[in-house]
């Protein structure tokens, strides 16, 4: 029989979200909460960057400040990610690492598999692409960053159903070495959405379903819809302050 895992799904801004990720790896380390997926929409759009990521070179701090996007520093690697309201679900993975055996690199192939199955749902062949990336006909559709804790780890990443790639690529920078690497020119080369793929505009209601049926198939669990404990709550309370500190964002 599966095992039940809690299953959340909600919206929240950018600093909450990743406190909250946050939150989650260290009480699952401890044993407080259960193996949990959530499914979540970073609200208002705002930017995501990697903990080893220096902002000047991963965003234009000018657009962001004209146009008044939020910007907030990860504890995970990776680069910098344009977090869309209207066109972006973000999934978060915590669990305990006896979940996924074998090495990092197999535990992002297995979760990532989910988003694989997911899009596959609407008819789309993705692949995932060593170590974090899904990528449909050499566009990247998303991209995924893990921390570990003790006995506990902590995925989260991207799937980008309808997101603006014009505010995309105005907002991120991307090293010129790295696009000359996926032999394109420009950011509006390298990434697509499930809309554009389509030729149809696809609508989060679908992304999530498609989500919650592929994490349920590709890691045979049940995912029952839960609620935070408050310890959560609370932790995610404190951890916000560390989130929304300039030291913290500009700390590199």
């Amino acid at each position: 029989m599966s095992k039940a895992w809690r299953l959340i799904v909600d919206a929240h801004d950018v600093f909450w979200n990743m406190a909250m990720d946050e939150a989650m790896l260290l009480l699952r380390n401890r044993g407080v909460i259960p193996n949990t997926v959530r499914l979540y929409v970073i609200k208002p759009s705002a930017v995501t960057i990697g903990y080893f990521q220096k902002i000047r070179e991963a965003v234009d701090l000018e657009y962001i400040t004209a146009n008044n996007i939020p910007v907030a520093r990860r504890i995970t690697g990776g680069g910098s990610v344009y977090h869309d309201e209207a066109g972006e679900v973000t999934y978060c993975v915590v669990a305990d690492t006896s979940e996924f055996p074998g090495d990092v690199e197999d535990s992002y192939r297995r979760i990532c598999g989910v988003l694989v199955r997911a899009i596959g749902k609407f008819g789309v062949k993705a692949e995932f692409k060593p170590v974090n990336d899904i990528i449909i006909n050499g566009r990247k559709i998303s991209g995924s960053a893990q921390a570990r804790k003790g006995r506990a780890l902590m995925q989260h990443g991207t799937l980008m159903y309808n997101t603006d790639i014009e505010v995309l690529a105005n907002v991120l920078k991307a090293p010129k070495e790295k696009l000359k690497a996926h032999g394109v020119k420009s950011i509006l080369e390298r990434v697509t959405t499930l809309s554009k793929e389509l030729g149809r505009k696809v609508e989060k209601d679908e992304v999530i379903k498609a989500l919650i049926e592929s994490f349920e198939e590709e890691l045979d669990i049940r995912l029952v819809k839960g609620s935070y404990v408050e310890e959560e709550v609370k932790l995610a309370g404190r951890l916000l302050e560390k989130y929304r500190s300039r030291e913290w964002l500009y700390r590199r």
